[in-house]
C-alpha cells in the first residue's frame, strides 16, 4: 500500500500544512466516509457541515474554508485539483498486464520496447509497434502496423484495427474499438455500395477513452483525437471526426462523420452532433443537446426539453406543430397594428 506523510503531501501539492505534518496518509476518501489514515477534501461549500463529523486524519481545504475547520488542514489553491493529483499518487489500481503471458500471440515482425507487458490471449499483429512500458490487457488485439506510444495502457478486450496510431500516456478502457470502418456507402438504385475506409485513426498523447466506445477510421484521411482529450463510455466517433486538444465528451454522445470539435470544449452526455459542421473552441454543450448547425462563437448551448407529465408533454407537442402558423399570425397582426 502506498502511503505518505502530510509533510510529503505538502511538498507534492505545494501546500501549507496546518497541524502535525508527520501524520501518515494511505488513501483518499469522502468527508462522510473517511477514517483514520485517510485524507478528504472540501471543494463545495454546501458540504461544509460535514467538516464537524468527519473522521479524516486531514482535509484538503482552500484558505477560505480552512477557517471553518479546527483539525489538521492541508491548505491549497484548489482542493479538487489537489485531490485529483494526490489520488493519482496514491492510486492502487493494478496494471493491465504484468510481463508477457505465454498464451499471448505476438507476430515475429512486431516490435516491442522495453518493459512491455502483454496479458493472456492478447494478439499483436504483423509490424505492430509497442513502445516502452506499454501495457496490453488480456484478450486485446493490436492490428497490423498499428503503433502504441510509451506508457500507454490498453485494458482487457480492446480492439485496435490496422494502421492506428495511439500516442504516449494514454488509457483505453475495455471493449473499446478503434479503427473500425466508418459508415461510408454509395447508393445505386437502392443498393448500397461499400466505400473502403482507407484512412486511419490518430490519437495524441494523454488521451483517455472510456469503455465500449467506438472510434471509426477515416474514409480517406484520418480520424483525429488530439492531445489531452477525455472521452467517456459508449461514445460514437464517426469517420474523419476531429476532436481538439483537451476537449471532454461525456457518455452516450454521438459525433457524426467529419464533425470538427474545437479545443477545450465540454460536451454533455447523450448529445448528438451532426456531420460536416464545426464547434468553436471553448464551447460548452449541455447534456442531451442536438447540434445541427455550425457553432462559431463559444458559449453554452442547449436544446433538450425538461421532463414533464406525459399528458402535458403530448399537449405541448401538438402545440409545437402549430408554432409556424402561430408565428405567421403574430407577424400578420403586428403588420396590421403598424398600419393603423
Amino acid at each position: 500500500m502506498q502511503q505518505m506523510t502530510l509533510k510529503e503531501i505538502g511538498q507534492l501539492l505545494n501546500a501549507t500544512i496546518r497541524g502535525d505534518d508527520s501524520v501518515i496518509i494511505h488513501t483518499v476518501a469522502t468527508l462522510e466516509d473517511a477514517a483514520e489514515g485517510q485524507i478528504s477534501f472540501l471543494a463545495n461549500s454546501k458540504y461544509r457541515a460535514q467538516l464537524e463529523a468527519t473522521q479524516a486524519s486531514a482535509i484538503l481545504l482552500s484558505e477560505k474554508e480552512a477557517e471553518f475547520y479546527q483539525g489538521i488542514a492541508v491548505i491549497v489553491a484548489d482542493p479538487y485539483v489537489a485531490f485529483a493529483r494526490l489520488a493519482q499518487h496514491l492510486d492502487t489500481t493494478p496494471k493491465a498486464a504484468i510481463g508477457i503471458h505465454p498464451s499471448a500471440q505476438i507476430d515475429t515482425s512486431a516490435k516491442l520496447g522495453e518493459n512491455v507487458s502483454i496479458g493472456a490471449n492478447a494478439v499483436i499483429c504483423a509490424n505492430a509497434i509497442l513502445s516502452d512500458n506499454v501495457q496490453i490487457g488480456a484478450g486485446t488485439v493490436v492490428g497490423e502496423s498499428s503503433i502504441i506510444g510509451k506508457n500507454t495502457r490498453l485494458w482487457a478486450n480492446v480492439t485496435v484495427y490496422h494502421n492506428v496510431y495511439i500516442g504516449s500516456d494514454c488509457i483505453i478502457h475495455s471493449s473499446t474499438v478503434i479503427g473500425s470502418d466508418g459508415f461510408g456507402y454509395a447508393n445505386e438504385r437502392g443498393n448500397w455500395i461499400k466505400i473502403p475506409q482507407t484512412g486511419g485513426v490518430r490519437i495524441g498523447n494523454n488521451v483517455e477513452i472510456g469503455a465500449c466506445t467506438s472510434i471509426d477510421r477515416g474514409a480517406l484521411s484520418h480520424t483525429e483525437i488530439h492531445d489531452g482529450v477525455i472521452i467517456d463510455n459508449q461514445v460514437q466517433v464517426a469517420h474523419n471526426v476531429i476532436i481538439g486538444q483537451n476537449t471532454a465528451i461525456a457518455g452516450n454522445t454521438t459525433l457524426a462523420g467529419s464533425a470538427v470539435i474545437g479545443k477545450y470544449c465540454i460536451v454533455g452526455g447523450h448529445s448528438a452532433i451532426s456531420g460536416h459542421l464545426s464547434i468553436a473552441d471553448g464551447t460548452h454543450i449541455s447534456g442531451a443537446t442536438n447540434v445541427t448547425s455550425v457553432i462559431r462563437d463559444k458559449g453554452v448551448y442547449s436544446s433538450a426539453t425538461v421532463a414533464m407529465e406525459n399528458k402535458l408533454w403530448r399537449r405541448n407537442t401538438v402545440r409545437f406543430r402549430h408554432l409556424d402558423d402561430l408565428f405567421n399570425r403574430v407577424k400578420k397582426l403586428e403588420k396590421s397594428s403598424e398600419s393603423e
